[in-house]
């Protein structure tokens, strides 16, 4: 490779990582509080009992294990572990179901099995739009779950249906929105963390 060719390249990734942090940093400006109320929401139902459901496509149902294992485990400090369930991980109840009743129930149909009134349930979209998604937050409402959508963009359905919208809005990349869904995962488990993390 030429130093113009290395060049080019080290400026295209330096062009990443602004629009990356540029996005992240919109997010921050516009929802620091609701992200702050979506961590009280699993705070609460966690301190009465109840238990954290996740669930989203692709990346998405990536991120949701990610989230349940923090949460289960810990991000930074020692407590007790928390009841965190990813939906996205049982593949005989993904394909028994889909199977069954078409994809667009993997998720739903899990909700009705193990959702209960306290529990808090947190669906992953980029689009805001997937069906999937969708009906699950419609079978968490006939069930009293409360529920926090991360999207993207103009927020899409899902946006209009949750308890709490965690909207990356700056973007319709969804790479971009992707990459902000973790952090703000992550910055809501640190909160989780800093709450549980006194013996509570």
């Amino acid at each position: 490779m030429t130093r113009p060719e290395e060049a080019a390249r080290t400026r295209a990734i330096r062009a990443l990582f602004e629009d990356s942090l540029r996005v992240k940093r919109a997010f921050a400006e516009e929802h620091a509080e609701r992200l702050g109320e979506a961590a009280q929401m699993v705070i609460d139902a966690l301190d009465a009992g109840g238990k954290v459901l996740l669930f989203g496509n692709g990346g998405s149902a990536a991120d949701a294990q990610h989230v349940a294992a923090e949460l289960v485990g810990r991000l930074r400090r020692e407590r007790r572990a928390l009841a965190a369930i990813a939906l996205t991980t049982d593949t005989s109840a993904l394909t028994a179901i889909a199977n069954d009743y078409g994809y667009d129930e993997v998720f739903a149909r899990q909700v009705r099995g193990l959702g209960r009134k306290g529990d808090v349930a947190v669906a992953i979209s980029t689009s805001g739009n997937s069906p999937g998604i969708l009906k699950a937050v419609e079978a968490c409402r006939e069930l009293g779950v409360c529920t926090i959508g991360l999207t993207g963009g103009s927020g899409g359905k899902l946006a209009g249906v949750v308890d709490c919208a965690l909207v990356v809005s700056a973007t319709t990349d969804t790479q971009r929105i992707q990459e902000t869904h973790i952090l703000i995962g992550h910055v809501l488990c640190e909160l989780v963390d800093e709450h549980f993390g006194d013996g509570a």
